[in-house]
């Protein structure tokens, strides 16, 4: 008896070949450009880009379903070419094969407008820039329900294009039926605005839902706090004042923007916001990269939050590998994951006090040589993104001043030992102006609070130290520094521990073996599918070996290098730092404090500890005197 699907191959098969009419080619296009309200809000916002404008306007109804109109003020488009706009595989962006091996726009294919006309009911209005010939008049477009082009005709319309997209999905209910709620699908549209309003602050953005203004955003120009203002407006009134702004170039690239304290993680990777040229992607290479670099001060489970940009030549970055443009691939993906890595890496370790590094270890040991102008060099010292570097004015006059001069009372003086003395002589006070130049970053101690906490007081506020939390992050980079600074110390197995796995997984693993060797982990290749653990590292030799071996295969298989024996020791080291640590309610002399808080100032990510928990934090002077109303 025939099986089923050899009567569905018969019958495909006895149909003839046909061209498919051009209202279907641009539907089953569709299925690939618009897959719910907030794909046509993508496209149509980045043709106005694309178009040089200054300013969008976003109006949407019912979730976007209803109606969805953009409106910019952009270059515009002759009324010659309205039609043209409408047909498919038609652009001004792409003319020839070597325009797209380097493209430079966000939109180069010509397929989004006839895509969206074909389950719509879509109508665009445009004027061209007052240097064409017909800017003084504008001229509006539609498509019919069958498709048909409805010849153009005068309209009333500023310069720059409108286009107007009512019924999304009419004409194919099927598709219609796969939407979500109204406010699930506005959601979409506004997490979109919100991503194209970050990645370009100069240019005014204004989204309305059902008559509402959501947001009303205006550009930002030059203008640093402006564009801070814009952070905050979008991802939380605490964004700019608790990120680290970072700006690092190599070769050609080029990385900017901020990163969250890892204090101030999330839950949720909500706040994962990058960009190549301009573009936004979602890429395993760069979540790899961020994720790696975060690894050693980010609690388990809690996501790092940023908004981060990777500037490269277009020909060096592959954009037309994903049908809706979400992905993009790396000409040199090892350089361009590694390069992100380390500017990472050296920035989180720099911290808000701006600890310079001396090098940044190499995300993997067989990671090659790193790029050039990053390896070996002093990072730059960052500020502290939203903190000012001189004092502003005090509103209150008759404190600061006598505190800055009555705090040379306790400075440690030269040659003196950390213990306290028995009968301290005290030093006579410097200038107030003496004392504010001469302050370290972390200031010097006021005492100690329950045992817990030390209080002190810098030229720009009060700050506050978990004493054990600090204590540990200082521990624990000693021990990592220690570590490192000497061989590896291995443990031989008595008996040694056999895995069986794949062959091309054997093969994988072998042809890593020498350097996941020098981190102490020798494994020896039996025949073709098995491997046996001979020696681990000392700190490991009560773990699960294979569990590790098939891990370190997994992702060696998934991204070409694995952290896994780096990140296991760490934890050990970690937990070491955590029981050698100051212990709560120990009382600490006022030397002993000074003396933690001078190490702090020169310890890499000293602002949070190993869980990923602040170690400190500093009121401003304008904190404390808005608690208690002076100045007011």
């Amino acid at each position: 008896m025939p099986r089923a699907g050899a009567f569905w191959f018969h019958a495909v098969m006895s149909s003839p070949i046909r061209i498919l009419a051009d209202h279907l080619v641009n539907q089953i296009a569709a299925g690939e450009v618009v897959e719910r309200p907030a794909s046509v809000v993508k496209e149509l916002v980045e043709n106005s880009l694309d178009a040089g404008c200054g300013r969008i306007e976003i109006d949407v109804e019912q979730g976007g379903v209803k109606r969805l109109r953009v409106r910019d003020d952009g270059r515009g488009i002759p009324r010659d070419q309205l039609a043209l706009a409408l047909s498919r595989h038609a652009t001004s962006k792409v003319a020839e094969l070597r325009d797209l091996e380097a493209v430079g726009t966000l939109g180069f294919r010509g397929e989004a407008l006839p895509s969206i006309a074909s389950v719509s009911r879509l109508t665009l209005t445009s004027r061209a820039a007052a240097d064409a010939d017909d800017a003084d008049s504008a001229w509006e477009i539609g498509v019919g329900a069958d498709g048909r082009l409805i010849p153009a005709r005068p309209a009333a319309h500023p310069p720059g294009t409108s286009v107007d997209v009512r019924e999304l999905f009419f004409n194919t209910p099927a598709r219609r039926k796969f939407l979500r709620t109204e406010k699930t699908e506005f959601d979409h549209i506004h997490q979109l605005v919100r991503r194209v309003a970050l990645a370009h602050p100069e240019i005014g953005i204004q989204l309305r839902h059902n008559g509402k203004d959501i947001l009303s955003l205006g550009a930002a120009g030059g203008d640093e706090r402006k564009v801070l203002d814009r952070l905050n407006a979008l991802l939380g009134p605490d964004f700019a004042e608790q990120s680290l702004a970072l700006e690092e170039s190599a070769v050609d690239l080029r990385l900017h923007g901020w990163v969250m304290r890892p204090a101030f993680s999330r839950s949720q990777p909500d706040q994962q916001f990058f960009y190549v040229n301009g573009r936004m992607v979602r890429d395993k290479l760069v979540t790899h990269a961020v994720r790696q670099a975060f690894s050693d001060v980010l609690h388990h489970g809690r996501h790092p939050a940023y908004v981060l940009f990777l500037d490269t030549p277009p020909r060096l970055v592959d954009v037309n590998v994903h049908p809706a443009k979400h992905e993009v691939r790396f000409r040199e993906s090892r350089q361009v994951h590694d390069f992100i890595y380390r500017v990472l890496h050296r920035r989180l370790s720099q911290g808000t006090l701006g600890v310079t590094t001396e090098a940044v270890p190499d995300p993997t040991p067989d990671a090659g040589p790193p790029p050039a102008q990053i390896a070996g060099r002093p990072a730059r010292a960052f500020p502290a993104v939203g903190s000012a570097s001189p004092p502003r004015p005090a509103e209150v006059r008759d404190s600061r001043l006598s505190y800055q001069a009555d705090l040379a009372f306790q400075r440690p003086r030269a040659g003196a030992r950390s213990e306290p003395s028995s009968d301290p002589e005290p030093m006579a006070p410097e200038p107030a102006s003496a004392a504010s130049q001469s302050m370290p970053p972390l200031g010097f101690a006021l005492g100690q609070l329950n045992g817990v906490y030390l209080l002190a007081q810098a030229v720009d506020g009060l700050v506050l130290v978990d004493i054990h939390a600090a204590h540990e992050r200082i521990g624990y980079e000693r021990l990592k520094r220690s570590w490192k600074s000497g061989e590896v110390v291995r443990q031989p197995l008595l008996v040694p521990v056999p895995v069986q796995v794949a062959p091309r997984e054997a093969e994988l693993f072998a042809s890593h073996a020498e350097s996941i060797a020098r981190l102490g982990l020798i494994v020896e290749r039996l025949d073709a599918g098995s491997l046996v653990v001979r020696e681990v590292p000392a700190l490991l030799r009560q773990a699960d070996m294979e569990r590790m071996v098939r891990d370190l295969i997994a992702d060696l298989a998934e991204q070409g290098r694995s952290t896994r024996l780096e990140e296991a020791i760490d934890g050990v080291l970690a937990t070491l730092a955590c029981h050698t640590s100051v212990r709560a309610n120990r009382r600490l002399t006022l030397d002993e404090m000074n003396a933690l808080l001078r190490e702090m100032e020169r310890v890499e990510r000293i602002d949070q500890c190993n869980h990923g928990r602040p170690t400190w934090v500093k009121l401003a002077h304008e904190d404390l005197d808005r608690l208690f109303s002076r100045g007011r």
